[in-house]
């Protein structure tokens, strides 16, 4: 089965790598003649014959309150990474709300596996080092599609091994981190279920995923309020017409 993906992915890989048309090239996206194979490596392999039917089966065998609890339990998990990120973006209410919420459901939630903290209207502040950096100043970088993890950029691929491997790392040990990976993967393709057909039905679902990605990833750096494009100023048709 390893010798197949394998070469299922240098198949993918090299029949990819041709040049990108023109009208399908886009400056977010410098390594588009590679990202789409992965992509569809991603797809058509590694989702199909393994991550989609983990996902099916998960749901058939996992009561929804258990799944909520699993939910409540890896975002709890988090919080101190949030809060962490949260100070270093200057946002000491949003750090103070995650430090209380890990206090409150590590505690009367029974180790996060119930959201106490969200009924005291301590809601999930979301912070990661990916969105840290942009606040920094660093810009995304090259748009990836990352084999077996899915789309990214450079910037947020860095912050995501700083939260995800770094971070976790201090406080658990290395199979418990691949455990809390592997239940979130596993959730987040649950939850993409009833979005398929939108993905599958788009005209080129490569372009759909990377815009949706870059669109949340903007959503999410601005706090749920990105910065408005300025519309280009319309002609000024008695100008013209004295030209």
């Amino acid at each position: 089965m390893y010798k197949k993906l394998v070469g299922a992915a240098l198949a993918l890989i090299l029949s990819g790598c041709a040049q990108v048309p023109e009208e399908k090239q886009d400056p977010r996206d410098p390594l588009q003649s590679l990202n789409r194979p992965l992509y569809d490596f991603n797809m058509d392999v590694l989702d199909a014959y393994i991550l989609r039917p983990a996902a099916k089966g998960y749901i058939a065998i996992t009561p929804a309150p258990v799944r909520s609890s699993l939910v409540n339990f890896t975002t709890n998990l988090a919080a101190p990474t949030d809060a962490v990120n949260a100070a270093l973006q200057a946002k000491p209410g949003d750090a103070g709300v995650n430090v209380a919420r890990f206090l409150v459901n590590t505690t009367v939630g029974i180790f996060g596996l119930f959201d106490v903290a969200k009924s005291l209207g301590l809601e999930h502040k979301d912070e990661d080092f990916g969105q840290t950096l942009g606040v920094w100043g660093v810009g995304d970088g090259a748009y990836l599609m990352i084999p077996g993890y899915g789309p990214s950029t450079a910037r947020n691929l860095t912050g995501d091994i700083v939260d995800n491997v770094v971070l976790p790392e201090i406080a658990l040990s290395t199979p418990q981190t691949i455990l809390v990976f592997a239940l979130r993967a596993v959730e987040a393709r649950a939850s993409l279920m009833s979005q398929e057909k939108l993905l599958n039905e788009s005209l080129d679902p490569y372009i759909f995923l990377k815009d949706v990605y870059l669109q949340r990833q903007l959503y999410e750096l601005h706090d749920g309020n990105p910065p408005v494009e300025e519309e280009p100023e319309e002609f000024d048709e008695d100008f013209l017409e004295n030209l």
